[in-house]
């Protein structure tokens, strides 16, 4: 607790807290007021931690909507618990993941998920083509707090730091201004749920260690590689009743399955036959979703915002799906954007004569220009040959839109 209360580590946390910014808790404050709180009170926070009698504030429940359906609980807390959190974090986290398991990679330093993936690739390359998909169900949620304090208790002796992360699991949730009790979960949204729920989660990477299994696990996404359906189906089996019975987790059994590793997709990659990585179809999806509601018709902006708001998008997807062989589906889906942005761009001519008037403006002819009919029709006239001549690669281009296939060659090089 010394340690964490040093002010050189207190600091760190502090510029943390506000550089990742997040909104107020319950008690509303905001990373800006701080500092300003931290002058007037940093000695009696100190205090309060060394002697034990520290007492986290509800944390603030917000739903938000999972890619594949539904929703996810998250919990904010106030930004001094969030900065209690990040301190302990920073003291904690160079005692604990050294413990953890080489094919753990989530929320983990120098760690990603793309070095999950190449291991994962690595697995299917020789020849582990079945793969057993873990999906525990609301993880976050069911952490059960007993069993994750013995687990912490056997690394950290000082009984000042249990005490007070016993009472960050246990602090109430607050809901349309009611606080519920919490039995269990460690609610995404502190700093410190991560490296808890990965303490937690070492139960299972260690026992798929001692059986030598081939796995990866990023957070509660699990996948273990197998060479068989049969085999699959045994460890599926096994591993399941380990979860229930030792960690009390629950196995999502309509989103687990055991399948042939192209029928899967982990950390919105496909792992095919030979190792290769592709773009998942679900994250095609979620991305095409994404770009439709930046180029709603009815958003009534400026062509070129909407471009900025598609590029701060595309930057980080193509990014992220660097590793993947996706260059023909890439130049597919640009062709799709630039229908889009074509369409965005006629309906805000609203009139015909003015559509007109514009593509004769870009160089169009003005028989080509005529045949754009008014109306309703804007998704077809967008893709008739005169708006893409006028409207062409080399137009967006100079407006500033980057394609995904011209990003994602450029990260190849």
């Amino acid at each position: 607790m010394e340690n964490i209360c040093d002010r050189a580590n207190l600091f760190r946390a502090y510029k943390r807290v506000v550089a990742n910014k997040g909104s107020a808790g319950v008690d509303g404050m905001t990373t800006e007021e701080l500092l300003e709180w931290l002058k007037a009170s940093s000695e009696k926070l100190v205090s309060s931690l060394l002697e034990a009698s520290y007492q986290p504030k509800p944390v603030k429940g917000v739903k938000i909507p999972k890619p594949g359906g539904g929703a996810r609980q998250l919990g904010v807390p106030t930004v001094v618990d969030r900065l209690v959190q990040q301190a302990f974090l920073q003291v904690l986290e160079p005692i604990l993941d050294p413990t953890f398991s080489g094919s753990s990679y989530g929320f983990r330093p120098k760690r990603s998920a793309h070095q999950a993936l190449h291991r994962a690739s690595e697995y299917v390359a020789s020849g582990n083509l079945i793969v057993v998909d873990l999906d525990l169900e609301k993880f976050f949620d069911r952490v059960n707090h007993d069993i994750l304090m013995s687990r912490l208790a056997k690394r950290i002796e000082d009984k000042r730091v249990l005490k007070i992360i016993r009472q960050f699991l246990s602090a109430g949730m607050m809901e349309n201004g009611v606080v519920m009790e919490r039995e269990e979960g460690t609610p995404q949204g502190g700093p410190l749920s991560p490296l808890l729920a990965n303490l937690l989660l070492d139960d299972l990477d260690k026992e798929l260690e001692r059986r030598g299994h081939k796995f990866c696990r990023y957070a509660d996404d699990c996948n273990i590689y197998v060479r068989t359906k049969v085999a699959g189906e045994r460890v599926m089996e096994s591993v399941t009743k380990f979860l229930q019975e030792k960690l009390k987790l629950k196995v999502n059994q309509e989103k687990s399955a055991v399948a042939f590793v192209g029928e899967r997709k982990f950390l919105g990659y496909r792992i095919l036959a030979g190792g290769k990585l592709s773009i998942a179809p679900a994250s095609f999806k979620r991305a095409k979703d994404r770009i439709r509601k930046i180029t709603r018709r009815n958003r009534g902006k400026a062509l070129k915002s909407i471009l900025e708001e598609l590029n701060e998008f595309t930057r980080g997807w193509v990014t992220y799906f660097r590793h993947a062989k996706a260059k023909k589906h890439l130049q597919e889906m640009d062709e799709w954007i630039r229908h889009k942005l074509r369409c965005y761009r006629l309906k805000q001519c609203k009139r015909r004569h003015t559509m007109i008037e514009f593509l004769k403006s870009l160089g169009v002819y003005a028989g080509g220009a005529q045949i754009i009919s008014g109306g309703n029709r804007w998704w077809y006239a967008s893709n008739l040959a005169a708006a893409k001549a006028g409207m062409s690669i080399k137009w967006f281009q100079e407006l500033g839109l980057l394609g995904l296939e011209e990003r994602y060659l450029r990260l190849q090089t």
